[in-house]
């Protein structure tokens, strides 16, 4: 374990479960206290934050599987593929399994050696094991801010009809 991989489990864990300095959230705040019909309604041509989630967590879960020594087996194409949703058992089903992968992602980050940062992940075309985990930050925030914007945008909608 080093500095560095401390640090990134860190920034890892912000953008999950409790930062709140970077981006003023995350995603634990954002999807706790949202129902399985607010998760999944769809605003004109926008993802649902159920596909959102789905999304963010297809990508930690095939990261992770390369950091337990697996292949990693994930395809864009299939990023989106959610799982229907139909009751909140479902919802909170998907938000179990992303809080769980997340911890684990976040667990082996914090204790990888900085010299495996160094190393190629998985094929030279995919850079080191730094610039996944960096990446897969950037990601968590990039749809991080779609999910705050969109549960505003579900909010002023169910205001408007009071």
């Amino acid at each position: 374990m080093g500095k560095i991989s401390v640090l990134n489990a860190k920034r890892f864990k912000e953008v999950l479960f409790n930062g709140d300095w970077v981006a003023a959230t995350n995603f634990k705040d954002q999807l706790s206290d949202l129902t399985w019909k607010q998760a999944t309604t769809k605003i004109g041509t926008l993802n649902t934050i159920a596909m959102l989630t789905y999304h963010i967590n297809y990508y930690i879960a095939g990261i992770l599987n390369v950091f337990e020594g697996g292949s990693l087996n994930i395809k864009d194409k299939y990023s989106f593929n959610l799982p229907k949703i139909e009751s909140q058992e479902d919802w909170k089903k998907l938000l179990d399994k992303m809080w769980n992968d997340a911890e684990k992602f976040a667990n082996i980050i914090e204790q990888m050696p900085n010299k495996k940062l160094e190393e190629v992940f998985v094929n030279k075309k995919y850079g080191s094991y730094q610039r996944n985990i960096d990446a897969m930050i950037e990601h968590c925030y990039y749809h991080l801010g779609q999910i705050t914007l969109i549960k505003k945008i579900l909010s002023l909608s169910i205001k408007s009809t009071l």
